[in-house]
């Protein structure tokens, strides 16, 4: 008899490209950063191959500073986050940082977390009133936003990490980019990632993009501690950074 799998038919998010064809095929001279064109970023991005702790985040920061700084979606934002995600499995990705034994998967996710934070909805929402047509189809933050469902697909695995600061920085990342409207089929089975983070995270950023994911999605927060409005300037790990900061 001819049976089919329970996943038969089963609609799934498209992967993200390979991080070399991302590399190779983006113009990213064309793409503005905060600082200009984006001709400078296949070097910069080709660091994180390193496997050398520092090195990796300090890319890391300089990359928070040239697609994401003061919170602002660019236009080469987007292909970077392409070439982040894609670059999950990688061995570099498991680069352990000395002195903590953590994993630099952990400080992707988290970058991404944050990144992805800059284009959510609530920062769409703000941002806005102050920039007309700035969710409009065609923009940078517009860009980003389709991309969503395909950098989950690359994030999700990681909910289920082996280590601990891996499954938390995957939770806040997958949380925020299942705003998107494709991805609400797997919103009851985050909201159980997002109510792990209430109970156990110390992180107050985390814990509050669960707070909010949670609240959007008509979920019951009756017995949960509330936790405080996050400040205008600030986004996921307080400067955008979470763990990217010395000690490495």
């Amino acid at each position: 008899m001819n049976q089919r799998t329970s996943t038969a038919g089963a609609i799934r998010e498209p992967d993200v490209p390979p991080y070399q064809v991302v590399l190779a095929e983006t113009d990213w001279g064309s793409l503005r950063t905060a600082f200009g064109n984006g001709e400078c970023l296949p070097e910069v991005l080709a660091r994180l191959l390193e496997q050398d702790p520092k090195v990796q985040v300090t890319v890391l920061t300089e990359l928070s500073e040239l697609v994401g700084h003061q919170h602002t979606v660019y236009e080469a934002t987007a292909p970077v986050a392409l070439y982040v995600s894609g670059i999950l499995t990688h061995p570099a990705a498991m680069t352990l940082r000395p002195y903590r034994s953590v994993p630099l998967r952990a400080a992707f996710l988290n970058w991404l977390a944050s990144t992805a934070y800059d284009a959510s909805d609530a920062m769409v929402e703000r941002t806005r009133q102050y920039v007309p047509g700035f969710r409009a189809a065609g923009t940078a933050s517009a860009a980003f936003r389709d991309l969503r469902p395909m950098l989950y697909r690359a994030v999700a695995p990681f909910l289920r990490d082996g280590h601990e600061d891996v499954r938390e920085a995957a939770g806040p990342a997958a949380l925020i980019l299942a705003e998107h409207p494709a991805l609400a089929r797997h919103r009851d089975h985050l909201a159980v990632h997002a109510r792990r983070i209430l109970a156990t995270s110390g992180d107050d950023h985390n814990r509050r993009v669960a707070w909010n994911a949670l609240t959007a999605w008509g979920h019951d927060l009756t017995g949960l501690a509330p936790v405080p409005e996050e400040p205008w300037e600030c986004g996921p790990h307080s400067d955008g950074l979470g763990d990217l900061e010395p000690p490495f």
